[in-house]
Formats: structure tokens, sequence, C-alpha cells
């Protein structure tokens, strides 16, 4: 027994005039605005990045000037958020045409990465790592005199800062500084054709673990501009990190023995060798276990140990320094600045922060899973364990991973002290097996308050003007907005428990999808 297909029965209601073309006319609003940031000459939203050698140059040869910048992409990112809201709550949304997919995966190669500087420190670390020194002790300011052609580039606040990524990520950035040399545009490219790669990664290994949910994976997805922007087009580490976190559960999904969760282990630890913070796969995975599969999950904490041990053996003493020392950094736009900053600061404030955020990340986690289990795989799990086809079995421990997923990783980034919009990258990875309109919702707009806040994203390039505008919606407006969707998602969960929302549909009658978002 598969799980009811949330798309399934929007294909058979009649959609007409102005609804039907809502969404597209939305999307590609959206996306036009995106893509012309990102095809211009730099800007206050994309560091120059030099010479373009043989890579993609500036495709449109005029340049925005940072109030056209901050205000294409806060439209964008208003318009995009409203088209995933029409595809979960309408009727109608359809699977992307496959030439579709290409053209976005294409027309994000030919881009400069935009949102931030974080690309050209990947390229900094990777090169040091190629020339032979240590990324998470060399600082790109020192290296070589700071003459490097590449290294020298990386912009503040980082030029001081050794690298703060792990092993994995290091060395698939040091792989692309090989091949990109001492020209950062085509080391940057290089590093985009594995952003890209993995984008289209998370989609493949999704619809081959949720039959029935094409439309669902592309509407979150693939055809999110929002999630595109701040993790394509931003070309983060953060889809790196998410395809493997999703390769993992891919595996343990398609592979049922021993082999398959040492794969899965492997997947997951190249992921936790990349951020820290995507370990929280290893946990999705063992609660999707449910505690009956013993070898199995020995097996892919194995090779979790083996993995992460020998990186770290390889990479040194000092590659986890940079996670200890900012530890006890503090967002701007997150409502706990408004906490630091109430109570004057201190070392003091900053680990009672680290408590509360903790606590708060559990109650939010709670406050998903209550919201979750009704409709999601994680109510369906005992009936499909009873009832199902061993191949329904395993799309169901594919599902109930990927949204253990949702409810780890959406309730540390809800509460986390230091976030930025591309951590949340995973939780979207993850979204398409959910079936609940309220996490959804909940989960958009903490996302599109953060991209919204972190616009154009850059220390450097602005007018002093904008720079107060956008600094007031860091600093005054965003905080103000994610306190109201803690709120939000509190107040929800409260009301599923007092309508019975939290007991599991009967074995005769399994649920199916609620509205969406």
């Amino acid at each position: 027994m598969h799980p009811v297909s949330q798309n399934a029965p929007e294909a058979a209601v009649p959609v007409g005039g102005a609804r039907q073309w809502a969404r597209p006319g939305l999307l590609l609003a959206s996306f036009t605005l995106l893509l012309l940031v990102g095809l211009t000459l730099p800007n206050a939203a994309a560091p120059d990045l030099g010479p373009r050698g043989w890579a993609p140059g500036t495709v449109l040869p005029f340049p925005l000037g940072p109030a056209a910048v901050t205000a294409a992409l806060w439209t964008a990112y208003t318009l995009g958020a409203a088209a995933v809201v029409l595809g979960i709550v309408g009727r109608g949304a359809r699977e992307l045409p496959p030439p579709l997919v290409a053209v976005l995966a294409v027309a994000a190669a030919l881009t400069a990465p935009f949102g931030s500087g974080d690309h050209v420190s990947y390229a900094a670390y990777g090169r040091i790592l190629a020339l032979g020194a240590n990324p998470w002790t060399q600082s790109p300011n020192t290296f070589h005199g700071g003459l490097d052609p590449v290294v020298s580039r990386v912009e503040a606040p980082w030029t001081e800062e050794p690298s703060v990524y792990g092993p994995f990520a290091t060395i698939v950035q040091g792989l692309t500084s090989h091949g990109g040399g001492d020209n950062l545009r085509q080391t940057v490219w290089l590093w985009q054709l594995v952003v890209v790669v993995s984008w289209l990664a998370v989609r493949w290994c999704l619809r081959r673990m949720l039959p029935g949910r094409e439309a669902r994976i592309d509407v979150v997805w693939t055809a999110n501009p929002v999630v595109f922007s701040v993790g394509v087009l931003g070309a983060h580490v953060d889809l790196l990190s998410t395809a493997l976190v999703v390769g993992a559960i891919w595996a343990a999904h398609r592979y049922a023995g021993l082999g398959g969760a040492a794969l899965a282990g492997t997947c997951a630890a190249l992921a936790i060798s990349s951020k820290f913070t995507y370990a929280v796969v290893v946990l999705a995975l063992l609660l999707a276990f449910r505690g009956r599969r013993v070898a199995r999950s020995g097996a892919l904490l194995g090779a979790v140990v083996v993995v992460v041990a020998g990186l770290q053996l390889w990479a040194g003493d000092h590659v986890y320094d940079q996670i200890g020392r900012s530890a006890r950094a503090v967002s701007l736009a997150s409502p706990w600045r408004w906490f630091l900053e109430v109570t004057g600061g201190g070392p003091g404030v900053r680990d009672l922060i680290s408590v509360l955020a903790a606590g708060a990340a559990i109650a939010f986690a709670w406050c998903l899973w209550r919201l979750v289990r009704t409709s999601g795989f994680l109510a369906s799990a005992d009936v499909v364990a009873r009832t199902a086809t061993s191949a329904d079995a395993t799309t169901g421990l594919g599902g109930r991973a990927l949204t253990w997923v949702v409810v780890l990783a959406g309730g540390y980034s809800l509460a986390a002290p230091y976030s930025l919009p591309w951590y949340d990258v995973v939780v979207w990875a993850g979204l398409p097996a959910v079936s609940t309109a309220a996490v959804d919702l909940v989960l958009l707009a903490r996302l599109w308050v953060m991209a919204m806040a972190y616009t154009p994203g850059r220390v450097l390039g602005m007018t002093e003007g904008v720079q107060d505008v956008t600094m007031a919606v860091r600093t005054k407006v965003a905080p103000g907005l994610l306190l109201a969707v803690w709120v939000w998602l509190c107040a929800r969960s409260v009301r599923s428990a007092g309508r019975g929302g939290s007991r599991p549909p009967s074995a005769g009658r399994p649920r199916g999808s609620s509205p969406r978002r």
C-alpha cells in the first residue's frame, strides 16, 4: 500500500482562467528576476570574480545598482514564495517537464553566484589545500603574503578566518581548485557544477523514494525559486551536504541489507565531513529503522565512524577548531539577537542563549512531529509494516527518514541562534515526504523571512541608503517576524492536539494528504 499521493486527486480537478496561469506566471517572473541578478555584471549581491578564462562570463552587459539588486531579489523572493503557496494549497500543480529542469540547470551554470561571498571562500580554502597548506589553520589574508590570485580575493568579514568546513567538502573544493588553477572564475564555475549536479541528484533520489509525489517534489524543491536562489544560485556547500543526506536515505531505502546500510553510513559520513550539523541524517535513519533492524543500525553507525575517523585523521587535529569558536555566535536576524542586546551580551549570556536555543529546538521539533505524524509517513509506518508489500515498505522507510529530517533539521533551523537562509535547504529536500500544510507554511515563512533579511547578502558594494534599509530589515523586522513564526508553529501544534490530530489513522483506512501549506 503506497502512501496516498497528494497530487493524484488534483489531476482530475478542473482549473480555469486566471488561477490556472497564476502560479506559472509567478514562477516565470521570480526566476527571471533571479537570473537577471546572476547574469549581469558584478553587483552588490555578486562579487567580482575577475577574468573569465574558459568559464562562462557575464551574459548581460549592464550593471545593476545596489537598490535595483535589492528590489529585484526582494520581489523575486516574494513572488516565488507566493508561487510555492499556490502549489501547496491550490490545485493542479504539475510535474516539471525534463526540458524545463534542464533549462534551469543550464541557466544556473551560466550565472555568477550571488547572495554572499561564500563561494570565493570555498575557492580560497580549496586553493590553500591544493597548494599543500592547511586551510583549517591558514587564514586567507596571510596566505602567500596576501598575494595569491585566488585566496587574496576573499571578502570581509572572512579574510582572517580559516576554514569552518569539513574534510570532504574541502577535498571537493581542492579538486575544483586543481581544475581552475589560478583563475578564480574558473574555480568557482567548477564548484557551481558540483552544486547544480547536487541539486539534480536530490531530485533524482526523491523521485525514486516517493513514487506518486513527483509534482510535490517539483513544487517544494525543483521549482521553488527561494530554495533555488539561496542554495543553487548562491552556490553553497549546503547543496553538496544535502545531496549526501538524501543519498544516504536513498541507499537505505533502495538496499535492504547490511551493504545498503553501510553505503548509507558512508554517504552520511561524507555529509557530516562537509558540515557537522548534517549529522542529523544519522539520527533520522536510526529513527526510521524504528529499532527493529539492529544489524543494519550497527552497519550504518560503523560506516559513519570509520569514514569520519579516517577523514579526521587525514585532515589533522584542527579541522573542527572553527566550529568551537563560532558556537556562541548569534545572527543579526535571529530573535535571540534581541535577547542578547537587551541583556547586554557577554559570554555568560551567550552560553545561556545556547542552552535556551537547544531547548527551543527540541520543543519546535516536537511541534513539527505532532503536525506531520497524522498525514506523513510517520503515521502510516505501522500500517505499512503490517499490510504492505516489501517494495511499499521500502518506500515507507525512505519517507519516514525524510520526514524525520524535516522534524529534526526544521526544529534546529528555527531555533538556532546563528542561522542563514541556505541552512534550510536540507529541510526542503525532505519536505516532499510530508503532507501537512501547516508545516509547509511555517517553514516557508521562515525561509522567506531569512532570504529577505540577508539580501543582498554581502557587506560590500552598497550605498549608505541601501545599507540602512537592508540592515533595518535584518535587525528590526526579521527577528519580530521569526518570533511570530515560532508562536504560529506552537499554536498550530496545540490546535492539532486539541482536535485529536495526534492520533494515527486506522489500519483499515489510511489517511490521505491534507491541503498544502
